[in-house]
Parts: structure tokens; sequence; C-alpha cells
């Protein structure tokens, strides 16, 4: 069985896309798409189905997908341990986070830094997402902190944190109460740059629910102004509860089919470096920092 197959395989579930998922690993899509067809001849069953909305994964995939990210991290821990062995470094982990990381998270991570066979320093950049991942695929970042949104389907990626949605729109007077994604699809919303994560979540948000997002014809720089405008009434903003830092009118909690709306944030990094193994031991502690159930709410007082 050839690895490679598996990890194309694992980067069009990531993605839903084939040529996406083509141009992270830099091969053609007929390369992909035949390494993935082999699988699927090997495996005797189809592992995705392709639609006019995207590539979704069968039921045989659904089932068989999860074994396939199984049996990559078992091998990319491996990977990652044997690297280790042959060349032990001594270097600062760089850390990329997002500005939607929060100290909280931050200061865990230190924690944890400290926790390793090979106690490590942090050395931290801010940046919007896209900035990040594009400086962790050029080898300048060792590990970034962001929200888990598709892409970089050739890292590692694990969760570590997670947090309630809330929808702002002064000009509804709805109070607080619970509202569904579809009855507020209406407004127009106040976005960041193309850059940020968290305009990357609610744009796939609204197509994966085939919604029209409307959108303020602004820009706001950070998560910070759009809680600013949506202040101000620019327009209706989607916001992780914890960075609401304004008074609202109307603050909901935002849900679709009667689940809440979450933000994941997760660690992403590359086994296949000489610090690989720290790096994985580094996202195992700050996960057992962050607790078995790792969601993020507004504590009494702040954020």
């Amino acid at each position: 069985m050839n690895i490679e197959a598996l990890r194309y395989a694992q980067a069009v579930s990531r993605t839903n896309s084939f040529s996406a998922a083509a141009r992270a690993y830099g091969v053609t899509q007929p390369s992909l798409s035949n390494g993935v067809a082999r699988l699927e001849e090997e495996f005797g069953v189809k592992l995705f189905d392709r639609s006019p909305r995207g590539v979704r994964p069968t039921p045989y995939g659904e089932q068989i997908l999860p074994l396939i990210d199984g049996v990559l991290d078992a091998f990319d821990t491996l990977l990652a341990e044997t690297q280790r062995l042959a060349r032990p470094v001594t270097e600062p982990i760089r850390m990329g986070v997002s500005p939607l990381i929060g100290a909280e998270l931050v200061g865990r991570a230190y924690q944890a830094a400290r926790t390793l066979k090979r106690p490590s320093d942090l050395i931290l950049r801010e940046a919007d997402h896209e900035p990040l991942t594009d400086d962790l695929q050029a080898g300048l970042l060792d590990i970034i902190l962001v929200p888990a949104v598709p892409g970089l389907p050739r890292f590692r990626h694990r969760v570590i944190a997670h947090e309630p949605v809330v929808v702002v729109d002064t000009a509804s007077s709805a109070g607080d109460a619970p509202v569904e994604l579809k009855e507020v699809a209406d407004a127009a919303y106040i976005l960041g740059p193309r850059t940020c994560g968290l305009t990357t979540f609610t744009t796939d948000l609204f197509h994966d629910n085939n919604l029209t997002l409307r959108t303020y014809p602004g820009e706001a720089g950070s998560f910070r102004a759009v809680d600013e405008w949506a202040a101000l009434g620019l327009g209706a903003a989607l916001l992780p509860r914890s960075k609401i830092t304004y008074e609202h009118a109307s603050c909901r909690p935002l849900l679709q089919a009667g689940s809440p709306v979450e933000l994941a944030y997760e660690a992403v990094w590359d086994c296949d470096t000489p610090l690989g193994a720290d790096l994985e031991e580094l996202v195992d502690a700050l996960t057992a920092l962050v607790g078995p159930d790792p969601v993020l709410r507004r504590a009494e007082g702040g954020q």
C-alpha cells in the first residue's frame, strides 16, 4: 500500500476538493486522482462522491478515512521520533499564532514547552491565518495555532480548543436568545481581510449551508474592528464569544440545525523535521493542559 496514496485521500477529505489537494501537494490533478483511484481499487470500495456541490466521502469513505488518518498519524509519529534520534537539535520552537488565539492558550503553550523531554523556548509571531500558513510551508515557522479551516493537508493537524460563535446585529431587537443561521442570513456582515481565518470561517459557513453571504462594502482590519463596527451599527458580525468586548443590544448564540456553531482552533505542524517529535510532544502536552473538553467560554467579567 502506497503511503502517498493514503496522503492524497486524506488531503481530498480535508479540502473536499481534488484540485485543492493536488495544489497542496504540488502534483497534477490527474496524478492525484489516479493515486486515489488505485487506492479505491485496492480497497475494493469507493471513498468519494463528486457533485456540483463538491467532493464528499461515501458511506464507505466515512468509515475508512478516519482509519487512514490513524495510520498516517502513527507513521508520522514514527518518522518524527527517528528524526529526533538521528538529528538532535536544541533550537527554540518558532510558533505562529492567530490574533484569535487568546493569551490563555499562549500561556499554556509556554507551560507545555517547559514539560518536553528537551525543554524549549517559544519564539512567537502573531499574524493572520494566511501569512502564518505561508511561513509554515516555507519553513519559517515550526508550528502554528490558528482557526481550523480547510487547507495544509500535508501537515499534521490537531484541534486544541473550540468556542461558541455569536451573531451581533444592532439592527435586531431580538435580545440574546439563540438563533438559527438561516434566520440571520439576510444581514450584511462585516468581514476582515481575506487572509483572516475568521473571514474564511464565515465564508465557508454560509457556503456549506447553501446560503448567500451579504457583506458590508468596507473591510475591517481585525476582529476587534469587526466588533467595534458592529457596535456602531455598520453591519452584523459573527465572532467567537470570547472576543466580544462591546455591549451589544443583540448578541445571540448561533445555531445550525439546533446545534451550537463553534469555531475550532488547531495546532498545525510538520513531523518531517528535526523538531517533529518535539512538536508532537508539545501538542500532546498542550492538549492535556487545555483538558478533555476544550470549549472556551467567556469568563465572568472578561474574556
